[in-house]
């Protein structure tokens, strides 16, 4: 994997709205590998307060928590990328 698209999985990983199934899709790591990936790469203090917020009902990283009229992995607003792994910053 390279620092980019390790920089990417972490960014992801820490955005409240993006599900751990957008990062699978995207990069073929399943959520217990992120969670490695952010407890190797984030201060203790920072991955436990980014735990806290993933298990609480402020996070929607469990689809299953979120509400079922959202269907999608990206804000409507969001200009379209085709077949790009890595996002335009």
């Amino acid at each position: 994997m390279t620092e980019r698209e390790l920089d990417r999985i972490i960014e992801m990983a820490w955005e409240d709205r993006t599900p751990f199934d957008a990062i699978k899709a995207q990069f073929a790591v399943p959520e217990k590998e992120v969670i490695k990936i952010m407890r190797r790469h984030l201060k203790p203090s920072s991955f436990r307060l980014w735990r806290k917020r993933v298990n609480s009902g402020v996070s929607q990283k469990h689809l299953k928590k979120r509400d079922p009229e959202i269907n999608r992995f990206k804000c409507s607003r969001q200009r379209t990328i085709s077949n790009n792994k890595i996002s335009k910053r």
